[in-house]
């Protein structure tokens, strides 16, 4: 199964991209916020996405769809879980960043989940029924480059950080700041998953 792809890019279209990888061209589905965010890419450049690969037995020719960080991709994952949100409708609605849509989901907004095409109250209503409380991760995502660099820590923390870098997108100074502030806030943090919490409602405006 096909989970990363890094190459060349051969044409642009709307709503997909063919990407020339090791002499075999693969065409890939783009969400409408992936499509945005290589909107500057011209042909022949390089372009390295994420895979979700879809196949099934009422869909046996394959699907790609592409994403430019891994947690997207975990989201990707996460939206289509809810009923009546397969992932052909799920590329179609996605045409904000998750980060604004994860934090929809997480106030309960409604309205702005109905601003994705395809997605109509009932379905907004289920949307939100199904995914918040789980949101928080994703409501962090940051569209940055990604750095390699990792900082200094332990246990949980470490394990936050790396997420909050590699995952989400983070540079590394602005993870080490929303880490400390999170620990000044609730100094008795001791897991991951209540540090991620702190993180997001930090984040919130």
């Amino acid at each position: 199964m096909i989970g990363y792809l890094e190459g060349q890019l051969l044409k642009k279209e709307q709503e997909r991209i063919l990407l020339k990888v090791n002499q075999v061209g693969y065409e890939v589905m783009l969400p409408g916020f992936v499509q945005q965010s290589l909107a500057d890419k011209q042909v022949g450049e390089q372009v390295e996405l994420y895979i979700y690969y879809h196949q099934t037995e009422r869909q046996p020719r394959p699907v790609l769809i592409g994403f430019n960080l891994e947690a997207e991709k975990e989201f990707f994952q996460s939206f289509i879980s809810v009923e009546a949100i397969g992932p052909l409708k799920a590329v179609k609605a996605l045409s904000m960043p998750v980060r604004e849509v994860a934090r929809a989901i997480e106030a309960g907004d409604l309205d702005t989940l109905k601003r994705l095409k395809g997605i109509g109250s009932r379905t907004a209503q289920k949307i939100v029924a199904s995914l918040k409380g789980r949101m928080g991760k994703f409501a962090l995502i940051r569209k940055e480059e990604i750095v390699e660099d990792k900082a200094g820590g332990e246990n949980f923390i470490q394990a936050v950080f790396d997420v909050l870098v590699n995952q989400l997108g983070h540079k590394t100074s602005d993870a080490r700041r929303m880490i400390d502030q999170a620990l000044a806030r609730d100094p008795g943090i001791s897991t991951p998953e209540a540090l991620f919490d702190e993180v997001y409602r930090g984040e919130l405006p």
